[in-house]
């Protein structure tokens, strides 16, 4: 075994650059750090995922045996005994899963909310009564006509008034560190 890796360790190329040894994002340049926090529910479903999908790999053999009616014809009890054993098997995994579930280990982990609170010195009844008041917070209707008026006010004297400015940034650009 180690010689196979001395042997492409040898034969192999070796020719790092930046490009190369920077991590690989979905195509994208990675941004940040890697050391974000993950929430750890997120392995408890995985553990739980691969727990049953490990089962399948018992579940199938089983699926064999017991659909084989050559083997059950030359014995009526490999059918029987491969349906007991697959119940008690599937019966232990269903206990382990009731037993994760009844602890709260699947359970998201929810925040508790927090309300906010304002220490005003205007009494809640004065907000009432405001609240209450008719016409006196009243929406404008929307239209058209009204719209294109304020639009062309609006660049009539922006035109006539503002001058033109330059931006405030100038953009660069990274060159490729080796070109060849």
């Amino acid at each position: 075994m180690g010689f196979a890796f001395f042997i492409v360790r040898i034969l192999a190329p070796n020719n790092p650059n930046p490009e190369k040894l920077s991590s690989y994002e979905c195509g994208e340049e990675p941004v940040g750090s890697a050391w974000v926090p993950f929430n750890s529910r997120f392995y408890v479903i995985a553990l739980i995922f691969l727990l049953f999908d490990v089962e399948m790999v018992f579940v199938l053999p089983w699926a064999t045996v017991f659909g084989n009616k050559g083997l059950q014809a030359a014995d009526k009890r490999w059918g029987w005994l491969s349906l007991t054993e697959m119940f008690i098997f599937l019966g232990i995994l269903i206990i382990g899963l009731v037993y994760v579930w009844v602890k709260g280990d699947l359970d998201w982990i929810k925040p508790r909310p927090v309300i906010p609170t304002v220490n005003s010195e205007v009494p809640h009844a004065l907000y009432e009564q405001l609240n209450k008041q008719q016409g006196a917070y009243k929406v404008q209707e929307f239209s058209i006509k009204a719209t294109a008026d304020i639009n062309e006010s609006a660049s009539s004297t922006t035109t006539a008034s503002a001058p033109i400015r330059k931006p405030l940034f100038k953009p660069t650009f990274k060159k490729p560190e080796n070109e060849s």
